[in-house]
């Protein structure tokens, strides 16, 4: 009976992490409220606190859960290169660029993460490096941390991609944005065939 009730906590309180993860990229931190997020998970208020010492508790694992699948995700892409520009693709993609709730929490929630607790910051920078160091290991596999600053330096520039396309009222211009991005982030990862540059076209 223990055990059961351990184990049905553990599985509760990771839905009210996946749901607030998702809450979180759609809204904002700042903008979703606990009882918003017990009810996105189908719990009321009062259970909040059997699980999370406070809100700043339940963002820190959030980022930390949300970086992580993101991780995994990008470990069962293709080996090498080629899935590195599966990566791209799929990252600088409309699909991805609408769907915010589902996307790279990096993206969605880099402006507040940079205004949150340390405890939040730190969760923030492990999950982020686990990706840039996934990325850097398809660069150079015998050496990965020597393309860790290469990795660093594209995925920033994907990541500002993604959130100007997703600001612009012009749809167009915002489309031609990921292209541009997916042009520029091929040819700086030397992968892939990369086509023309999107804002060049005449």
């Amino acid at each position: 009976m223990a055990r059961y009730a351990k184990d049905h906590k553990q599985a509760t309180r990771q839905r009210i992490i996946e749901a607030a993860g998702r809450r979180f990229k759609k809204d904002g931190i700042d903008g979703s409220g606990v009882s918003t997020l017990m009810a996105d998970a189908g719990l009321t208020n009062g259970a909040f606190y059997a699980h999370f010492a406070s809100k700043e508790d339940l963002v820190a694992n959030a980022v930390a859960d949300q970086l992580g699948a993101q991780n995994a995700n990008l470990e069962a892409l293709a080996p090498g290169r080629a899935g590195l520009e599966q990566f791209v693709r799929a990252y600088l993609s409309v699909e991805h660029r609408d769907d915010p709730e589902n996307g790279c929490p990096t993206a969605a929630l880099l402006d507040e993460i940079g205004r949150c607790a340390d405890a939040t910051k730190q969760a923030f920078t492990e999950g982020l490096l686990a990706v840039i160091d996934d990325i850097a290991a398809r660069l150079a596999p015998d050496n990965p941390p020597s393309a860790r600053p290469q990795a660093l330096s594209v995925f920033a520039m994907m990541l500002g991609m993604l959130q100007l396309s997703r600001a612009l009222a012009d749809p167009k211009l915002a489309d031609d944005v990921l292209d541009q991005g997916v042009h520029d982030a091929l040819a700086l990862l030397n992968v892939g065939p990369v086509g023309s540059p999107a804002l060049r076209r005449t």
